[in-house]
């Protein structure tokens, strides 16, 4: 497996530094927010995304793919009952994949929990239908592209549509997409799932629905920062052969971002190596 850090956690920086500074840090990849890149990262031309492309690979670094997919530009929504708002998100999200194909990127994460609430008029089965015609087309995208779209699961504290794993299988199992895919979020796991992480991670990863994970404390900050223990959960991925990426994403950065990063490739090399031997 691969380790990639979320670029967000850097974004104080140039993005030429964020890339040489996590690459120097040990990480495989940066996976970037595109709300780093520019206030609307969907219309960056190529010779700018030739460029971003370039500088990660100077400095020896992958950009491995994209996450917070939908904070920026404003007004997007997957649930959103006007039409005109649903088909702008789908314009933005189907963008976004070949954004991540021209940076050289494998997989999307689906989360932006703000931008799928689902409002208490809002009729759920037909907020359903919406997300599910919406991904569809999505993962037609991904296919040409050549990239995995995974349909994240977040805890009820975020949003209230799409919260446990298995309801984002069962969205992925209706559309039959290879391009389509779930993933695991560690913090949103701890918090929602009533089943142990390494459970769920037996569970799916072998049939594929799992391709990709995000690790992160129940206290929001890196791996390593907290009290959740992170060798049963490494050690099921490599009892499963996970072969994907597994991007550091805290949200709040002790001592600051460059502090936290270092920490936390730190605490995973060190599991990795000691399940080696």
């Amino acid at each position: 497996m691969r380790i990639a850090l979320c670029n967000e956690v850097l974004r104080e920086m140039e993005f030429t530094s964020q890339c040489s500074y996590a690459a120097g840090l040990g990480y495989d990849g940066l996976e970037v927010a595109p709300f780093t890149l520019a206030e609307n990262p969907h219309l960056i031309s190529s010779l700018g995304r030739s460029e971003f492309r370039r500088m990660a690979e100077d400095a020896g670094i992958q950009i491995t793919g994209l996450h917070w997919l939908l904070l920026a530009p404003e007004g997007m929504s997957i649930t959103a009952k006007d039409s005109s708002i649903r088909d702008k998100t789908l314009d933005f999200m189907r963008r976004l994949v070949v954004l991540c194909a021209d940076l050289g990127g494998e997989v999307l994460v689906h989360g932006s929990p703000k931008q799928r609430v689902l409002e208490a008029h809002e009729d759920r089965v037909e907020a359903e239908k919406w997300a599910q015609d919406m991904f569809a087309v999505v993962a037609e995208e991904a296919e040409q592209a050549g990239v995995v779209y995974c349909v994240e699961a977040l805890n009820q504290a975020e949003t209230n549509f799409i919260n446990h794993i298995s309801e984002a299988v069962a969205l992925v199992q209706q559309i039959g997409s290879p391009a389509l895919r779930t993933m695991l979020d560690t913090k949103a796991a701890l918090l929602q799932e009533k089943e142990p992480i390494p459970v769920l991670l037996d569970r799916w990863i072998p049939d594929g629905m799992i391709a990709h994970i995000h690790v992160n404390e129940s206290n929001l900050r890196a791996p390593g920062q907290g009290e959740n223990h992170y060798t049963p959960i490494f050690s099921a991925l490599i009892r499963n052969s996970y072969k994907g990426l597994v991007g550091v994403e805290p949200f709040e950065y002790f001592p600051d971002g460059k502090g936290a990063a270092a920490r936390a490739i730190g605490y995973i090399q060190g599991i990795l190596e000691s399940l080696e031997n």
